[in-house]
């Protein structure tokens, strides 16, 4: 035991140092070390050289006789003013750091093992769902990886949380000495340039951490690029993907845009933070960020572009209604939104909301936005099995084109880019269901491409059947579940894009405001993106029976 304990000690390298000279108290170890009766730091007079601290091991306490002679022990380098800035007072005491998170498994995957979290013959724990929206089930390039349109966090088989620790005032130059250390995770908030505060992090037993952000670096759990919306878009692909699905030359979303702590314990809350930990496991909040010190003494901060978060007002899947856009801060408060989004000045603390995640909250990063659906919301929500069955109901009445009395049918789920010969076409003003015809336009504008696939931008057309004039697009099916409300027959389209879906999935949607730029709202369709038109921004179908 007594080589055991020493063993341990010898790994610790970041004991703090309270102020010069002190008695030192170490916290309770989770490894078994060995006590002592005697802990003093010996003064170096110099800030920036090594103390020591002098221990006289308890042998006796563990029974054991030997001779303990006093030993010796280095604390590394003292940060400037850190005595001063240790906050709250429990972080004054010296911890030895015998605790190492360990690297997470791929995320997404249910198969993963987890380490006698549960047993094996249960399903793993599952915090939530991401889905990106603008993208019909996948991206347009293939979901590959951690870079797809919809990612499942589950329970790690080691949590990997952290949580702040201690504050340390620093002269800004010596910030990068400060924050050498690559195990230790740290967010730095520049103030001037001769001034920085950092504040250290340690590890959380107790949550779970999922990053999200623009880079590909291995600490990102979920690599999200831009979603370009407020065009028109065709078939059932992401709107903005470009085809190649890389990401944008001038790309508005971080590279660390935010993480996501997730309790490891029932009832699994989830909450979400401005800004992800770089390579370095640091955060860097420049002098030009917008940050400022919180009036318990703490350090708090904005994002250049920000981190907005809506939750619904009511409960998302059986009243849906939109709530309202909030800003998240670096430490999860809420703030109502900036005047502009990378404006310097903050809004105004919104102390009665939380940044805790509710199925049906909505992150935006500025640049692309994501639904959060919990595990209770996703059990309403159709499968790709079912959307599969509503798609053979639709085929199997035999809707036909009221002027061309050919047979109508909506393609399979994975054809999303081509438009069918037999696929339905709808005049979105009235609802007026046909086949695809090359005639009827109001205001010619140039024939159709192949296909027809892109229908708004030629011209408007005149319905035959009640001589409405409007926006003449094909059909496709919403292929992405996680974006309904519920799993009702697929009766109404969205205007002007013509994806179809639920009537209550096209109700909730087109109330829901989606940020778009610096300070612009616009109701979108989630399954491509585009702005919504027309009164309503969707429209009911209106299918002609087969004649016999």
């Amino acid at each position: 035991m007594l080589e055991e304990g020493v063993s341990n000690l010898n790994n610790v390298t970041n004991l703090k140092l309270i102020s010069n000279p002190v008695i030192a108290l170490f916290a309770t170890m989770e490894v078994k070390c060995l006590p002592f009766v005697e802990c003093k730091v010996l003064s170096s007079g110099s800030v920036l050289d090594s103390p020591a601290i002098l221990l006289r091991w308890n042998t006796a306490a563990l029974g054991i006789h030997i001779h303990s002679e006093p030993q010796l022990w280095p604390v590394g380098m003292v940060l400037k003013g850190s005595s001063e800035a240790l906050c709250p007072p429990p972080s004054l005491e010296l911890r030895p750091s015998c605790n190492k998170s360990q690297p997470s498994p791929p995320l997404g995957s249910s198969s993963q093992p987890h380490d006698g979290v549960i047993s094996e013959d249960k399903e793993p724990v599952k915090y939530g769902e991401l889905i990106i929206l603008g993208h019909n089930g996948s991206l347009a390039s293939g979901d590959k990886g951690r870079r797809r349109s919809r990612l499942a966090l589950y329970k790690r088989p080691k949590a990997n949380g952290v949580k702040p620790d201690v504050i340390h005032n620093v002269s800004t130059p010596l910030v990068s000495k400060a924050l050498s250390n690559k195990s230790q995770h740290s967010i730095s908030y520049t103030l001037s340039r001769s001034h920085s505060v950092i504040v250290e992090y340690t590890h959380d037993i107790n949550t779970d951490m999922f990053q999200i952000g623009r880079s590909t670096e291995s600490m990102i759990d979920f690599v999200v690029t831009d979603t370009a919306g407020g065009s028109s878009s065709h078939g059932g692909g992401a709107a903005g993907e470009g085809g190649g699905g890389g990401q944008s030359a001038q790309s508005t979303i971080s590279r660390y845009a935010c993480r996501i702590m997730c309790e490891r314990s029932a009832p699994y809350t989830a909450r979400i933070y401005a800004a992800g930990f770089d390579s370095s496991k640091n955060i860097f909040l420049g002098e030009r960020a917008a940050k400022w010190r919180t009036s318990d003494g703490l350090m708090d901060g904005l994002t250049t572009n920000g981190v907005l978060v809506m939750h619904p007002a009511g409960e998302f899947v059986s009243e849906p209604a939109p709530g309202v856009w909030r800003e998240i801060s670096v430490c999860g408060n809420v703030f109502a939104l900036r005047e502009t989004r990378s404006a310097q000045q903050r809004g105004k603390l919104v102390e009665n909301e939380s940044n805790t995640l509710q199925d049906g909250s909505l992150i935006d990063l500025c640049g692309a936005t994501l639904l959060w659906r919990t595990p209770a919301g996703l059990r309403h929500i159709p499968t790709l099995k079912q959307l599969e069955s509503l798609r053979q109901e639709l085929n199997a009445a035999r809707p036909q084109c009221p002027v061309g009395f050919n047979t109508l049918a909506f393609p399979s789920l994975a054809q999303r880019e081509i438009v069918d010969k037999k696929q339905p076409w709808v005049y979105v003003n009235c609802g007026h269901v046909h086949g695809y015809h090359n005639w009827g336009y109001r205001k010619e504008r140039g024939p159709n491409s192949p296909g027809g696939t892109a229908p708004a931008g030629t011209g408007e057309r005149e319905c035959p059947m009640c001589r409405r004039v409007g926006p003449y697009v094909p059909l496709w099916l919403g292929c992405e579940g996680g974006l309904y409300l519920d799993a009702g027959p697929s009766t109404h389209a969205f205007c002007p894009c013509g994806h179809v879906c639920s009537e209550k999935t096209v109700v909730g949607w087109s109330q829901i405001p989606l940020p778009h730029g610096t300070h612009a709202f616009h109701a979108a369709c989630p399954f491509c993106g585009t702005w919504l038109t027309g009164e309503q921004g969707h429209v009911k179908l209106i299918f002609q029976g087969p004649v016999d």
